[in-house]
């Protein structure tokens, strides 16, 4: 394109900014998009902590919507000016891992992560989307932006969560935290038919969001002993799944505590601090309960986020009660800094670009 564009960019371990960048090319196979509509998640506060390592002059973000604005010669099915949406995850589908059904991890652990890990993300205002056949969807007229942006990571996610938790027909889910993933988590508990689903929050604004996606029972941790009320709730057994949902040590001890013996640990959480995690040797049945343990990245591809945009469409799901806040994108770094100190209510900033 031969032109410049506005970029919010990691200028090191807990620095941002903006910083005049070149519009991005398109390859043979790929496109560019201009955003339109993009989320600040909270796993850019981590990587601007280092959780991933230092970088810089790379550009943050990887919740984005937007239209086509350039697309490679052997791109079919899309054309310029199409409105379209992006997973957080562009797996290539050509490597090894992709081949062998491991597509978050394309190329290497966690490379399917490619907007703000290895290449720049899509806090600009264009974009670049490596092989676009497999990771573009059209947006139908009936799903806003506003809403279509939430199945990028959020839902893709919090339904990961559900999907790896192995939650029988009428099975009992305790899903632990309840913020973008975990109250996505709880929606995805439900619609796969889930019979009970315990939400594990202590803020109240949290707590009514958890009921309106699909809780049955909310149990606040800081005023009871959560695994122990679940336990109260499965009558003595604990719950078939348990989806952790914050990222830390006390949420997943607690999740492996509070699983049956045959249950799974469904980890949606992002573990950004420590250099390890510790399992309880006892509740874990001393490396014999038959718990498993199954970790995961948001699955991305055009055909996974077909069928969220179709969930979207139906009606099937809300997910704009998440956002809280709204911003311009000249004024991203406010949102990034609110996301980092959750004050003022904050689940999910909105970020608006000029269209």
């Amino acid at each position: 394109m031969g032109r410049t564009m506005k970029a919010f960019v990691m200028k090191g371990i807990g620095k941002v900014g903006f910083m005049e960048k070149p519009v991005p090319e398109a390859g043979p196979n790929d496109a560019v998009i201009k955003t339109t509509r993009a989320l600040v998640c909270t796993s850019d506060v981590h990587t601007l902590k280092g959780a991933i390592g230092d970088r810089r002059d790379l550009t943050f973000g990887h919740e984005a919507v937007g239209i086509v604005a350039m697309l490679g010669r052997e791109v079919q099915g899309f054309k310029e000016g199409d409105r379209v949406a992006v997973n957080a995850i562009t797996p290539c589908y050509k490597c090894d891992n992709c081949q062998r059904g491991f597509t978050s991890q394309c190329g290497q652990m966690l490379g399917g992560w490619k907007f703000a890990n290895i290449k720049d993300g899509s806090f600009a205002e264009y974009f670049h989307v490596n092989d676009a056949m497999a990771n573009l969807v059209h947006l139908p007229k009936a799903v806003p932006d506003d809403v279509a942006v939430y199945a990028c990571d959020m839902m893709s996610t919090g339904f990961m969560g559900a999907e790896h938790a192995a939650i029988p027909i009428g099975g009992s889910v305790a899903v632990f935290a309840q913020g973008p993933v975990g109250l996505m988590a709880t929606v995805g508990a439900r619609l796969l038919g889930a019979g009970l689903v315990i939400a594990v929050e202590s803020v109240a604004k949290r707590q009514e969001l958890a009921r309106r996606f699909g809780a049955d029972v909310v149990v606040d941790h800081t005023k009871q002993d959560a695994v122990g009320e679940i336990r109260r709730l499965t009558g003595g057994d604990g719950v078939d799944g348990a989806i952790e949902c914050l990222g830390s040590q006390p949420t997943f001890e607690a999740c492996v505590r509070a699983t049956r013996p045959g249950g799974t640990i469904s980890i949606a959480g992002y573990f950004g601090g420590a250099d390890y995690v510790q399992i309880p040797r006892v509740d874990w049945g001393v490396g014999m309960g038959q718990k498993v343990i199954r970790t995961g990245l948001c699955p991305g591809g055009r055909e996974r986020m077909s069928r969220l945009i179709r969930l979207l469409e139906a009606g099937r799901v809300d997910p704009t009660p998440l956002t809280t806040h709204r911003f311009k994108f000249d004024q991203v770094d406010k949102a990034l800094q609110l996301m980092a100190s959750k004050e003022d209510g904050i689940i999910k900033p909105l970020i608006l670009f000029e269209s």
